[in-house]
């Protein structure tokens, strides 16, 4: 018979590892964890089945945990105790994701830090920024050196990475400049340059308390039928200085990522949002799937050309690969 073997390289365990092409690590990921500037919380999501709202003085046990797993890297997204049209939370110096760097700073420096760099968590209309009071849309350009503030203060927090979500036009050039002139030329920026207007995000909304009051983000987040646009969006990112580029959400866009990845070299990161984590757990949980689909899907996002993957299933699969089921 005349035909190939492919199989030859499938046989065995050893050789089907020995010859695979795209390998997840628990370096490639980032854990993302809500902090509560509220004492004595710890709330599970309702959405989000095995993800918790943890207060800044309950911090230290989370931290804990994901130091003992081998998680190298984290971001902060913060719920105050009061918020504002403006946001100033977002920027206060002892804001609650600037407290929760330097607690974590302080604990586990090992830790690499990454700090949300938006409004919508502090605003009280639940938007990116300041909204024009004639057109009620969010204002460009007046909402920019609020970012800048918000940025500047998370680099004095002592962040290792500044991760502006807002998808404002320029928001990577004000802030590259906000943070060289203040002293902080090497902290690197991780632009979400390519953040599509999903309806996979509603159970971050819920952890985050984020919900727009009002309206929704279609006019400066990215229509999820568009790809072309995200190569726009990384130009200019790219141009304006980001070190790294984000793409949100993941599962729905892989190729997207990999129009990233084939036309920059940047690092890439993908983001697994929170839809798609409650829709895998909820799979699971229910039996229609086993749980080394979740391993299936980071190798998916790593395939398609990620270099990090943040995602709220870290935990899970540093465990899967300690028990050696990647």
């Amino acid at each position: 018979m005349n035909f190939d073997r492919h199989r030859r390289m499938r046989r065995t365990a050893f050789m089907r590892d020995m010859v695979r092409e795209t390998r997840v690590t628990k370096e490639d990921f980032i854990y993302p964890i809500f902090v509560v500037e509220a004492d004595d919380v710890r709330k599970e999501v309702p959405s989000m089945k095995g993800v918790f709202q943890v207060s800044l003085n309950l911090l230290e046990k989370e931290l804990e945990e994901v130091s003992r797993l081998g998680i190298k890297s984290v971001i902060f997204f913060g719920i105050p105790n009061e918020k504002d049209p403006e946001g100033t939370g977002a920027y206060h110096d002892h804001g609650v994701v600037q407290e929760a760097c330097r607690i974590s700073k302080r604990l586990h420096p090992e830790i690499l830090v990454i700090l949300d760099t938006c409004l919508c968590e502090y605003t009280d209309h639940g938007h990116c920024g300041l909204i024009d009071s004639e057109t009620q849309d969010v204002d460009n350009d007046s909402t920019l050196p609020l970012l800048v503030q918000t940025a500047v203060s998370q680099a004095g927090a002592g962040a290792d990475i500044i991760a502006p979500s807002n998808m404002m036009d320029g928001f990577v050039s004000e802030i590259r400049k906000g943070l060289d002139d203040n002293g902080f030329s090497h902290i690197p920026i991780m632009s979400y340059g390519i953040k599509y207007a999903s309806k996979f995000y509603g159970p971050f909304r819920d952890a985050a308390d984020s919900t727009p009051s009002f309206g929704d983000r279609r006019t400066y987040q990215m229509d999820p039928a568009n790809r072309l646009e995200a190569q726009r969006e990384l130009e200019s990112d790219l141009e304006e200085g980001c070190d790294m580029m984000i793409v949100k959400p993941a599962l729905s866009y892989l190729d997207i990522i990999r129009d990233v990845r084939n036309s920059s070299n940047v690092p890439v990161v993908a983001y697994n949002v929170s839809g798609e984590y409650s829709m895998t757990r909820t799979a699971i949980d229910m039996g229609l799937l086993d749980e080394e689909v979740i391993m299936e899907q980071m190798v998916s996002m790593k395939r398609a050309g990620a270099d990090m993957i943040i995602t709220y299933f870290a935990k899970d699969l540093c465990r899967m690969i300690d028990e050696g089921t990647e």
